[in-house]
């Protein structure tokens, strides 16, 4: 990062989170369920393009998503507010477009974790169109066995009402952002054959965030290509 675009993100990053708690005024809960250092592992329903920001504007702590690359590769000044923009919610780019994306995008989430940060991630893979909670998929369980980062569920409410699908611009609506208990895997699975370990941490995880909001389960995974 070049010594402007790091004044640009300073900048940004005092003054965008607490501005958008003030706007939106979101409803959090469970904070204290969130450990403020060490690495940690935050897996979210997805229901809207805003979800990753709604979260690293109210955590209480840095948070990193994965995001398109292009995000990261536009030119000219426009460009370089979009990418300051992404990398002030702690967004790192990915090739949507491989793939092989979903599996090589483990590698920039366990560096994070390696380093002590939190990583966000949403097992659904994709947002949902109808409102359910659709089957996690095992990549947050295989980053928790291979880091030993705690799981800290998140259920999020309204946030399809705050940017809906096909949206450019968030509106004025009172989000809910609820942080459950952290689920610990370290030793509880020694022995366990890999395959059904990753799938009860998952279920585990989804099972968690579905009481939370009171989704109803799709019990399928999203199919849908992922298109943010």
């Amino acid at each position: 990062m070049r010594q402007d675009e790091r004044v640009l993100y300073g900048v940004l990053h005092r003054i965008v989170p607490p501005l958008l708690r003030a706007i939106w005024r979101p409803h959090v809960n469970g904070l204290e369920h969130v450990p403020r250092t060490g690495p940690l592992i935050l897996a979210s329903n997805h229901q809207s393009f805003i979800d990753s920001v709604v979260i690293p504007a109210v955590a209480p702590r840095p948070v990193s998503f994965l995001a398109k690359s292009d995000y990261f590769e536009g030119r000219g000044i426009k460009g370089r507010l979009v990418k300051a923009w992404f990398e002030m919610f702690g967004a790192l780019p990915v090739d949507r477009d491989d793939s092989k994306a979903a599996l090589a995008s483990l590698d920039p989430a366990l560096s994070v974790l390696a380093d002590g940060g939190a990583f966000g991630i949403y097992p659904e893979g994709t947002r949902s169109r109808d409102g359910r909670l659709y089957r996690g998929r095992t990549g947050v369980a295989q980053l928790a066995l291979t880091s030993g980062a705690p799981i800290v569920p998140i259920g999020l409410l309204d946030t399809d009402r705050l940017q809906p699908v096909g949206s450019n611009r968030p509106r004025l609506v009172r989000v809910t952002v609820t942080f459950g208990e952290p689920i610990d895997v370290r030793g509880r699975y020694d022995g366990v054959p890999q395959g059904r370990a990753r799938r009860e941490i998952t279920d585990r995880v989804m099972t968690e965030i579905a009481k939370m909001t009171g989704q109803e389960e799709a019990g399928v995974y999203n199919d849908r290509a992922p298109d943010a």
